[in-house]
């Protein structure tokens, strides 16, 4: 059974996930390595629609100076993140971004493949809940599935999509499936929409951080 929308049942939601967005575990990456460069020590960071705390578990290998609030609307994927996180000093909530009430708490709020569900009222509320719950000067970072600014350049982006899913060992109707949740079950928005929207809810600096196949990251700071 899945959850919370995503293609696959929670409990294996990781072992599934590379295979379905390219070069996922460089989210990741590029998160940790833009958060390091900001040399802020003591970090307080909110990880909204963290999933099974995937990127918590990885920035805490390496550190110890990191305060984490871990929020899902998914009490299944919350599960697995305490099991992956137990012993570690994590506050888990089971909220969405849209239930956000925190107000100048983090320095760093991130929100990795979890806004794009939304219809655009609510995406933005999702968005300047993130902003709300920053510090000034804290760093916002989302990843999320994007369209092509043309329909001609979005069928050969869905191309190359197609071919990385049979690649990576998913038959003609997995392939169907997930090309079918694109503008049903979520509802992907452009690079340059994603960078208006960022400025509409208040943030100073707006970036794009990372792009490749139908995915794309982007920073702004409060």
């Amino acid at each position: 059974m899945n959850d919370n929308k995503s293609a696959y049942n929670s409990a294996i939601y990781d072992e599934n996930i590379v295979n379905v967005l390219p070069y996922y575990k460089e989210f990741h990456a590029q998160i940790i390595d833009l958060v390091q460069a900001t040399d802020v020590k003591s970090v307080n960071w909110l990880d909204t629609g963290c999933g099974t705390g995937t990127l918590a578990a990885r920035v805490l290998e390496s550190r110890r100076d990191v305060n984490f609030t871990l929020c899902d609307p998914s009490t299944q994927m919350l599960d697995l993140a305490k099991k992956k996180l137990a012993g570690r000093d994590v506050r888990f909530l089971n909220i969405s971004s849209g239930e956000l009430t925190f107000d100048a708490a983090y320095d760093v709020v991130t929100a990795v493949q979890s806004h794009h569900y939304y219809q655009p009222e609510e995406r933005k509320k999702a968005v300047q809940n993130c902003y709300r719950a920053l510090k000034e000067n804290g760093v916002f970072i989302t990843f999320e599935n994007i369209r092509m600014s043309t329909e001609q350049s979005d069928t050969l982006a869905l191309s190359r999509w197609t071919k990385f899913l049979s690649d990576h060992g998913k038959g003609k109707e997995e392939v169907r499936m997930h090309k079918d949740r694109r503008g049903n079950e979520f509802f992907p928005i452009t690079i340059e929409e994603h960078l208006q929207l960022l400025r509409s809810c208040g943030f100073k600096s707006v970036d794009l951080l990372w792009s490749s196949y139908l995915q794309a990251g982007f920073f702004a700071i409060k």
